[in-house]
C-alpha cells in the first residue's frame, strides 16, 4: 500500500458503536505474543499529529476498521469510560489480530509476532503457526489512534507491504466499479484473491489469479456493488502452501460516481 493521504479532522461526537466484528468485551480469538523485533517496511508516518489529552487529533488516514469514523470511536470511548466496555480497542496488537481473524476472516493468522509503536501510530506484524517451525509472518498491519484523549482507540488504516504489494488503486483515491487492482508479488505458485469490502462485509471479489516470480507485476479487475460514501478496504491475499492465507496486503479507498 502506498499512502497518499487526504487529511480530515476527527471530530468527536457520540454515535453508534462499531460494526459486528467489534462487538463484545473481547476481540475475536487470537494469540498475542510480545516481541521487541521491529517490522521492516516503507510506510511513512504523518506529521503534525496532536497527542494531547484535550486537543483533537488530525487523523490523516482512511478509517478502515473497527470504527467507521471518529463519531463511532467517540461513542466507544463514552461506553469505555462509564463501564470499561471493550478494552481491547486500546491494545494495538489485539486490534490487529481481531482485524485479521474477525473482519478479514483469516482464521489462521491469529498471532501478533511483533509490534512497533510510535506515538499515535503502530505497526503490528501478524502471522500464523507453522508446524515444527517459527510462525510465518503474513502482513504488517498499520494502525493509528482516532479521536481525543489518552484512551483514543486504535484504528486499522492499512498495511506495510513487502513481498506482496498492493499499489493500485492508490491509497485514499476514489474508485468506481469495476476497479483495477494490482501490485507486485514474489513467490512460487501464488494464487491471488482480491476483495472489495466495507465494514458490513464483502462487496465484490476476484479469484484466483495465478502469479509468481520475483517482484512480478500482477493485476486484476474486481466488480462490486453496495458501496456508499464510507471508506472501502481492498485486500489482496495469497497462500495455499502451508496455510490457506500466508500473505495479505490492504489499501483504503472510497467509492465515487
Amino acid at each position: 500500500m502506498s499512502i497518499h493521504r487526504p487529511r480530515f479532522l476527527a471530530v468527536v461526537l457520540l454515535a453508534a458503536a462499531a460494526g459486528a466484528a467489534a462487538c463484545g468485551q473481547s476481540p475475536p480469538a487470537g494469540q498475542v505474543t510480545n516481541s521487541t523485533t521491529n517490522p521492516v517496511g516503507t510506510a511513512e508516518a504523518p506529521t503534525d499529529t496532536t497527542t494531547t489529552t484535550t486537543a483533537e487529533r488530525e487523523f490523516a488516514y482512511q478509517p478502515l476498521w473497527p470504527f467507521a469514523d471518529a463519531d463511532e470511536a467517540a461513542a466507544w470511548q463514552d461506553s469505555y469510560r462509564t463501564s470499561g466496555h471493550q478494552p481491547w480497542h486500546l491494545d494495538a496488537e489485539e486490534t490487529a489480530v481481531a482485524f485479521t481473524t474477525g473482519y478479514l476472516g483469516f482464521a489462521e493468522i491469529d498471532q501478533a509476532l511483533s509490534s512497533d509503536v510510535d506515538g499515535d501510530e503502530a505497526w503490528v506484524t501478524v502471522g500464523y503457526a507453522v508446524e515444527q517451525s517459527d510462525p510465518g509472518p503474513a502482513a504488517v498491519v498499520h494502525l493509528a489512534r482516532i479521536g481525543t484523549g489518552d484512551d483514543a482507540p486504535w484504528e486499522v488504516v492499512g498495511t506495510r507491504d513487502t513481498t506482496l504489494t498492493l499499489t493500485e488503486p492508490r491509497y485514499g483515491t476514489t474508485i468506481t466499479t469495476p476497479v483495477t487492482v494490482g501490485g507486485q508479488v514474489t513467490g512460487i505458485d501464488e494464487s491471488i484473491r482480491v476483495q472489495v469490502r466495507k465494514l458490513s462485509g464483502v462487496l465484490g471479489e476476484s479469484c484466483c489469479l495465478a502469479a509468481g516470480g520475483e517482484n512480478t507485476p500482477w493485476t486484476t479487475a474486481v466488480s462490486y456493488e453496495g458501496a456508499d460514501s464510507a471508506p472501502l478496504t481492498i485486500v489482496a491475499s495469497t497462500g495455499g502452501h502451508v496455510a490457506d492465507v500466508e500473505r495479505f496486503a490492504i489499501t483504503g479507498v472510497r467509492h465515487g460516481a
